[in-house]
């Protein structure tokens, strides 16, 4: 059993102390790195397949690669009892949030988009209290509604005030992807953090192989470079080997202090949505990224 006291590195052995809680917040820290590209990939992506073809074919490919590491290394299946929770991963994070965002992102750019979703890690800190019962300091809370707050600000500046659908579509992904992320966070307590998106998304493939098929019949393919490249990154960056840092980091360093590493996502998301597509960068954006950078640095000091 391991302790709050050490971690597993992925070489197998362990570390302890503040190395183990460093190396946690390195893992998640490259999880949202990864996160990041998803937006600008998801536009690449669309601009070659439909919506519903980028997703179903995105989770058919991510599946495979999964399934292939699980079979490779002759990983058993998982207890019984956490099936349900894997479930729950699939549904949030496999399926919900990327068919929601890839939905929204047809209508939205994707330096809005990621301003909206930069609520997520209050969103996923809420979740991790009411199922995990994590207890966060109030010096933690007060610094993630901050985060919070800047993100929403952001948001409503480049938004005018204005809801649209493509913004509903991005609130109802943040509250999926912080159940998946929160019982995702929980699983990798337990079993390793590539294992509990490995499942999930094995989970899938009875869904994504005929979904691949249905779309791919009814929506239009062209082949370009931006189309495959986003399709291939989204599928192994972002929904693979993204998770499975993300959730490596989060059994480390706790649900709470990972989550609030991505007050940054979408800061470094404008960035590439500026070099890879051209989109413009208000003047807002580096007062808001002096603010969310100081929202992190604070909640990682707290005490949970």
């Amino acid at each position: 059993m391991r302790t709050q006291s050490s971690a597993i590195a992925p070489t197998g052995i362990a570390v302890s102390g503040r190395t183990g809680h460093s190396f946690g917040t390195l893992q998640a820290a490259l999880g949202v790195a990864a996160f990041s590209l998803t937006f600008p990939a998801t536009a690449w992506g669309l601009e070659g397949f439909g919506p519903w073809s980028l997703v179903a074919v995105r989770s058919l490919l991510a599946a495979l690669i999964a399934g292939s590491c699980l079979l490779a290394l002759r990983v058993p299946l998982p207890a019984r009892r956490h099936w349900p929770g894997l479930a729950v991963v699939a549904a949030g994070v496999v399926i919900g949030f990327p068919l929601l965002t890839t939905l929204a992102l047809q209508t939205s750019t994707t330096a809005h988009a990621a301003v909206v979703v930069g609520l997520l890690p209050l969103t996923t800190a809420l979740f991790s209290a009411l199922r995990v019962g994590t207890r966060p300091s109030r010096t933690f809370w007060t610094a993630a509604l901050a985060g919070a707050a800047a993100v929403v600000a952001f948001t409503v500046q480049q938004s005018g005030g204005a809801l649209s659908t493509a913004d509903l579509y991005l609130f109802a992904a943040l509250l999926v992807c912080a159940a998946g992320y929160t019982e995702g966070g929980r699983l990798a307590r337990v079993m390793p953090g590539w294992q509990v998106i490995g499942w999930a998304l094995v989970l899938c493939l009875p869904i994504g192989v005929p979904a691949a098929v249905v779309a791919l019949s009814y929506e239009p393919v062209q082949l370009t470079w931006h189309g495959v490249t986003g399709l291939l990154w989204v599928a192994a960056g972002s929904q693979f080997l993204g998770m499975v840092v993300w959730y490596r980091g989060m059994a480390a360093i706790g649900i709470p202090k990972a989550s609030q590493l991505q007050l940054a996502q979408p800061l470094l998301t404008l960035v590439w949505s500026v070099l890879l597509l051209g989109e413009h960068l208000t003047v807002a954006a580096p007062l808001t990224a002096a603010a969310v950078l100081v929202c992190i640095a604070v909640t990682q000091r707290a005490r949970g």
